[in-house]
């Protein structure tokens, strides 16, 4: 064998090493559950984002005054009921998918235990400021929005991990369960079987908490605030961490590996937070937070779907001279609209095309650094409305940022210059595929 083709079989093997990789992280159980478990519930905020849209944008369109005031209670009920309890919807659900992943026999249960947990774990004393007052006062005996939404999504995603774990280790104990007979109806067998399981597991948070609030002046909501959702929130959705985590995400797409494998672990669940806050903060007529978020990454950085291959669509109808790559075009431009962009990257194909890949991975980060540094200087306004990703592009940059034409102005720009972007990796790509064809003929 020659140095090259040794070379080639080592980049090969590197690539099918990586590959092997990347695809077992992605099916490992507890992110496949975090996935599973958001997927519930982002009709939820989705909701929460049509519901800021219209309170802050339509309504003050109609009305003014208290008709306005009244008006927009609509959308406050629907922001407490979603974006105000997010940490709450989490860990039930986490916990649900995680034990039917698992096989776990009562995966209600496990959701219940998770749902007590986070509760269990939360303060029993919060400071609060009155209606009308200037002074907070400490309060007893209640859930705060701040603890069970935003502030406590992490929470909600740890308890609903870990919780579930030890709650499924635990049920394992055959000598645990209590058995009823078979004439017992099942729901009242299963409630029975994982009774003291319930009762240690819970017992066990709670003194936890015990321990945390007594011993330590703190509890686990703030902990994971401050040791670990915010740190991590500063590095991975800062503009150098958002970049690389989706490079590499796509490039992962590029090799046929869906880009939520990292994306979903390491960056959405931050993202969501950041987005939430900027909702609330829009809602409330305060000053929006985060550049960053769940609208922002999509808006800019996923034009067309990942990849931001509405520009490759648009760069071969105007530039292109292959027939079967025009054929493609048309068949993914219905779906490339709504940002489904499967059939181009697996038709044209993008997928371990090497010329094709470069511009796949180099166009998104291009678009969201562009887009940060557009919101950074004020040319447009941040995103406060989280909103579909089914959203048609010039459209999503006009609703994500309630309104902004500029946005679209901008959006329209990065797709025209990811067009031109994308022109000379297509024609390398075309004549790649014409001395393929005209090999094999």
């Amino acid at each position: 064998m020659s140095k090259g083709q040794t070379d080639n079989a080592e980049k090969l093997s590197f690539i099918d090493k990586f590959t092997m990789f990347a695809a077992k992280l992605g099916g490992q159980i507890h992110l496949r559950s975090l996935r599973d478990a958001f997927a519930v519930i982002m009709p939820l905020f989705i909701l929460a984002g049509v519901a800021v849209l219209v309170n802050n944008v339509i309504f003050p369109w109609f009305f003014d005054g208290d008709t306005l005031v009244n008006a927009q209670y609509w959308g406050t009920t629907i922001t407490n009921g979603t974006l105000n309890i997010a940490g709450l919807l989490l860990a039930p659900m986490i916990a649900y998918c995680l034990s039917r992943n698992r096989s776990f026999k009562d995966p209600l249960a496990a959701a219940a235990i998770a749902l007590a947990t986070l509760v269990i774990m939360m303060p029993n004393t919060v400071s609060m400021v009155p209606v009308g007052a200037q002074t907070a006062v400490d309060i007893t005996g209640v859930l705060t929005f701040g603890n069970l939404g935003t502030t406590g999504m992490f929470a909600g995603i740890i308890i609903g991990l870990l919780a579930t774990e030890i709650f499924i280790k635990v049920s394992s104990i055959k000598k645990l369960e209590i058995s009823l007979g078979d004439n017992i109806p099942p729901a009242v067998s299963k409630s029975f079987n994982v009774m003291i399981p319930a009762i240690l597991v819970l017992s066990f948070f709670g003194v936890i908490s015990l321990i945390l609030a007594v011993a330590f002046d703190t509890n686990l909501i703030s902990l994971i605030s401050t040791m670990i959702q915010e740190p991590l929130r500063k590095i991975n959705t800062s503009l150098i961490g958002t970049v690389v985590i989706y490079s590499i995400g796509n490039f992962l797409f590029s090799i046929g590996i869906h880009q939520t494998v990292v994306n979903g672990a390491l960056l959405d669940p931050l993202l969501l937070a950041n987005m939430n806050e900027n909702m609330l903060a829009y809602a409330n007529g305060q000053a929006i937070p985060h550049i960053i978020n769940s609208s922002f990454v999509p808006t800019f950085g996923m034009i067309g779907g990942t990849g931001s291959t509405i520009s490759l669509i648009l760069a071969i109808f105007l530039f292109g001279k292959s027939k079967p790559g025009k054929d493609i075009a048309k068949l993914a431009t219905g779906p490339g609209l709504f940002n489904i962009n499967e059939p181009v990257i697996f038709g044209y194909p993008i997928v371990f095309n090497i010329p094709m890949m470069i511009p796949f991975v180099l166009l998104p980060a291009i678009g969201i650094i562009v887009g940060y540094f557009a919101t950074a200087i004020g040319f447009i306004s941040k995103t406060v409305v989280y909103i579909p990703w089914t959203t048609p592009p010039l459209l999503s940059a006009y609703l994500a940022t309630a309104g902004d034409w500029k946005a679209v102005i901008l959006q329209a720009l990065i797709i025209v210059g990811g067009a031109f972007l994308y022109l000379p990796f297509m024609k390398i790509s075309e004549r790649v595929s014409q001395m393929n064809n005209d090999k094999a003929a």
